[in-house]
């Protein structure tokens, strides 16, 4: 069955698109800003804080659908700084434990809102 994922644990799209969508067993997250859903607010000064906030977002969009970090397969970041590479690596490899996903890290030129990073995920269940 072919879904799109809605929960409040993840900020609402900024376009019009999917927080997530599954089909055929993925269950693919759009990517996610560092932004609280709770406030509203976009981190952007610390890289740290906001590594974990995008993380968490997945998380939620992942679990909404039913679950869990370690059926995540592929993981994107993209950072606008890749200096920040680094801070990113610490907060992800604490986030993931000893699951390791497939994963890319891409520095682009400009995110939405002028984020510091979006991090996008996809799950298999």
């Amino acid at each position: 069955m072919n879904k799109a994922i809605q929960t409040k644990n993840a900020p609402a799209a900024v376009g019009p698109y999917s927080q997530g969508y599954e089909a055929g067993g993925f269950i693919y997250v759009s990517g996610q800003l560092p932004i609280n859903p709770a406030t509203g607010e976009l981190i952007k000064e610390d890289v740290k804080a906001a590594a974990q906030q995008s993380l968490t977002n997945c998380k939620g969009i992942i679990e909404e659908a039913g679950a869990s970090l370690t059926d995540v397969v592929k993981v994107e970041i993209f950072l606008n700084d890749m200096n920040d590479f680094g801070q990113v690596n610490e907060v992800y490899a604490a986030f993931f434990g000893e699951h390791k996903p497939a994963r890319a890290c891409v520095e682009v030129a400009r995110l939405p809102l002028d984020a510091p990073l979006e991090i996008q995920m996809i799950a298999y269940k």
